[in-house]
């Protein structure tokens, strides 16, 4: 029982370092030193975020704590837990009808029952899996966004190319008590603008 809790403390603590170094500038997501998309197309998606992150807690002060936004090059994906099936729907429409917006996925799941044993499986699902692509070399592993929710996994941000969205595909394989995988995954050539 002590290994497992040290385990535990030391997953956690190394998911906390993790996360730190994938913030740059303009908040959390794909790091902007290996990120392919150019400086504009960084600022127009930031903005975005951020413009839409504002209307939602104008909207309703929770949200901002309970619904996570990331743009990539004009694609928006929503995450995070709400109370009621309208909200989620609510929420949808006010990310379409943000100014820039090619595409909204929306992955906010209805608030269940939680147990702190199912919100520390999660936890060690999402520091498994960072852990993992961290240690393969194949993957940059500071592009990618990782929340796991229910044992639902989402993973968001930009591969080079097939083969590193194989691999991480495949890391997530590897989880234990992980049940689903959810990816948002953009390759570069996916990409509208890219560094030259």
């Amino acid at each position: 029982m002590k290994f497992f809790f040290l385990r535990f403390c030391l997953l956690i603590i190394l998911s906390s370092c993790v996360g730190s170094s994938s913030v740059g500038i303009f908040g959390s997501g794909v790091n902007i030193a290996l990120d392919p998309r150019t400086l504009g197309t960084q600022i127009d998606d930031s903005i975005m975020q951020k413009n839409l992150q504002a209307r939602l807690s104008l909207v309703e002060k929770k949200y901002f704590l309970k619904v996570n936004v990331k743009v990539l090059d004009g694609r928006i994906f929503l995450g995070g837990k709400v109370d009621e099936p309208e909200e989620k729907l609510k929420i949808t429409k006010m990310a379409w009808e943000t100014k820039g917006a090619r595409s909204v996925k929306n992955n906010i799941v209805i608030k269940q029952k939680f147990s702190f044993k199912n919100m520390a499986k999660d936890v060690l699902i999402t520091s498994q899996l960072r852990t993992a692509l961290i240690i393969n070399k194949k993957v940059k592993a500071a592009n990618f966004n990782i929340n796991t929710v229910n044992k639902k996994t989402y993973i968001f941000g930009i591969a080079e190319d097939e083969d590193e969205k194989k691999e991480i595909l495949q890391e997530a394989k590897l989880i234990v008590d992980l049940e689903e995988i959810v990816t948002s995954i953009l390759l570069v050539s996916d990409l509208s603008r890219q560094k030259e």
